[in-house]
């Protein structure tokens, strides 16, 4: 098991306890109340919310497992579900212990518990599980999360990559099996350079899947799911979210009818570039800015007209500088400090450490540039996805 689904599993477990915990200390305390804190009663009212109890903190654990935190609402509803089910559970398992036959008469005393001796328990435990519940499972979900690792999720490209989509440029006769070296190449770099990399499961009709920068955006411990701009590419996100939430990471995401691209989500420090161009909205900005404000970022939207992301035209060193090639930069007074590169391919480089980057090998003059700055350069050949538009980030998802 990874130490991520360990601290998952450790975090539902912990937070149905709290869910269950809640939900019998407040039915215990209103049937005491309602029987004028008689103690002589807590014989029988124990055993009957305790297998309540019991039956709430499985549930919650198996809903916190299988992603009923990554929302609130979808908190919400579940916390009702499995306040319900389990208080029809444990009267069920309680008639079973008493020898109890499940006639029709029974079976209405189970259906008007609900409103009636149940209902303080399956009640405390909705409110509990999008509450107390939740608060426990970010706060132990979080601790030495993604942001103490070095992860980098990429996607094996497509059989049909030739037919991605393209919009700036001429489309050039792709060489698939050189595509599949030079990712491979690429995968190796970033592995040689103390990356763990994770593959998303492929989509081999999704032509621009190899692309997987723009399904998602991680902010820390936390990834904001993309709604891409091209209708061909929203298909692409289910695969990338899978392989998110089993890094243990919490997930948001862009909702109709917004639309983000990741290749337009440029981060330096605290503050993030948007782009907004052809695949990025404003909706979608605006979503992004609501999303990561808690978090400590602030957005700053950046007109992108020339370029089909804002990472084709800049990305920045691990200083904070911006580079780009000027004649595909729409204004680069936007930017507190901005480097012009050569060359339109030496544009984008990954940041692997304080030190090093990764660049494209098609770009002498810039990968020179750069040493010149001190930083040490690891080239890459992707020859093949640049005649697609693409660049060395949009071939991963890095998680620090």
């Amino acid at each position: 098991m990874t130490s991520s689904w360990a601290r998952r599993l450790v975090a539902s477990l912990v937070s149905a306890v709290a869910v269950a915990a809640i939900g019998l200390v407040a039915a215990t305390l209103v049937l005491l109340v309602a029987n004028q804190l008689n103690s002589a009663v807590l014989g029988s009212i124990t055993p009957y919310v305790a297998w309540n109890a019991l039956a709430a903190f499985v549930l919650a654990a198996i809903a916190a497992l299988l992603g009923a935190y990554d929302r609130r609402w979808i908190a919400v509803v579940a916390g009702i579900l499995v306040g319900l089910i389990s208080a029809a559970i444990g009267t069920l398992v309680l008639f079973s212990t008493l020898n109890v036959t499940l006639t029709g008469q029974a079976w209405g005393q189970i259906a008007s518990s609900f409103i009636g001796i149940n209902l303080p328990f399956w009640l405390a435990v909705a409110i509990a599980f999008p509450t107390a519940g939740f608060a426990v499972f970010g706060a132990i979900e979080s601790q030495g999360g993604a942001t103490a690792r070095k992860i980098a999720l990429v996607r094996i490209p497509a059989g049909n990559l030739s037919e991605g989509l393209i919009t700036h440029i001429e489309r050039e006769a792709v060489d698939s099996e050189l595509a599949d070296k030079q990712w491979d190449d690429y995968v190796a770099a970033l592995s040689a350079a103390g990356w763990q990399t994770v593959e998303v499961a492929s989509a081999d009709q999704l032509a621009d899947s190899v692309f997987v920068e723009d399904t998602a955006v991680v902010f820390g411990d936390t990834a904001v799911i993309s709604r891409p701009g091209a209708d061909e590419r929203k298909p692409e996100v289910a695969g990338t979210e899978a392989a998110l939430r089993a890094q243990g990471l919490r997930l948001e995401r862009i909702e109709e009818p917004g639309t983000l691209d990741g290749g337009d989500v440029l981060k330096v420090g605290d503050t993030v570039y948007v782009g907004r161009g052809g695949r990025t909205n404003a909706e979608g900005i605006r979503q992004l800015r609501a999303l990561v404000a808690p978090l400590g970022y602030t957005v700053v939207a950046v007109p992108v007209t020339k370029a089909l992301h804002l990472k084709t035209a800049v990305t920045a060193l691990p200083d904070g500088t911006v580079i780009g090639y000027e004649p595909i930069v729409d204004d680069p007074r936007i930017f507190q400090r901005f480097l012009p590169v050569p060359e339109a391919h030496g544009t984008a480089v990954v940041v692997l450490d304080d030190a090093t980057v990764l660049m494209s090998s098609s770009a002498p003059g810039s990968v020179a540039l750069v040493e010149d700055l001190g930083y040490t350069v690891i080239q890459v050949d992707i020859s093949e996805f640049e005649k697609l538009e693409g660049c060395v980030t949009c071939l991963s998802i890095r998680i620090r």
